[in-house]
C-alpha cells in the first residue's frame, strides 16, 4: 500500500472521529440543557401549586376551627389542588396533603375554638397542621435537583 494512501486514510479517520466526538458532545450538552430547563419549569410549577394549596388549607383550617358549617367553595378549591398534586407530586407529598385535607374535615366536627384557644394552639404548635406537608415538599424539591460531581 502506498504511504500517501495510508496518510489520507488516517487523516480521514481522524477527521471522522473528531467530528463524531464533537457531535456527541454537542448532543449531550443540548440534552443536559433541555433537562435542566424542564426541571426548573417543573419545580416552579409545583412550587406554585404547593403554595396555593398551603394558602387554601390555612384558610379552610382556621374556618374549620371557628365554625361547624363547612366553607364548601374553599374546600372544593383545596380538593382541586389536591387532585392536581396527584398527577405530578411524589407519593409522600400527596399522602401529606390528603392528611391535611382529612384533618380539616375532622376539625369541622370538633367544638369551635375561641381566640384564647387558638392562641394556646399556636403556642404549643398544635395549630400547625401543614408541617409534615412542608417537609415532604422540601424533600421532593431536593430530590429533583441534579447531583453535581
Amino acid at each position: 500500500m502506498d504511504a500517501s494512501i495510508i496518510s489520507a486514510l488516517a487523516a480521514l479517520t481522524g477527521a471522522a472521529v473528531g467530528g463524531l466526538t464533537s457531535g456527541i458532545a454537542n448532543w449531550r450538552s443540548q440534552r443536559s440543557q433541555v433537562r435542566a430547563q424542564w426541571i426548573l419549569h417543573e419545580e416552579t410549577r409545583r412550587q406554585t401549586l404547593y403554595r396555593d394549596f398551603i394558602e387554601d388549607a390555612a384558610k379552610c383550617y382556621i374556618d374549620a376551627l371557628q365554625h361547624d358549617k363547612a366553607d364548601i367553595p374553599n374546600l372544593v378549591s383545596l380538593y382541586a389542588k389536591l387532585s392536581a398534586m396527584r398527577a405530578v407530586a411524589s407519593k409522600q407529598v400527596v399522602h401529606q396533603a390528603e392528611d391535611v385535607a382529612r384533618k380539616i374535615l375532622d376539625s369541622y366536627l370538633e367544638p369551635d375554638k375561641n381566640f384564647v384557644e387558638l392562641r394556646e394552639m399556636a403556642i404549643d404548635g398544635t395549630i400547625d397542621l401543614l408541617l409534615g406537608f412542608s417537609h415532604a415538599c422540601r424533600d421532593e424539591f431536593e430530590k429533583m435537583r441534579p447531583v453535581h460531581f
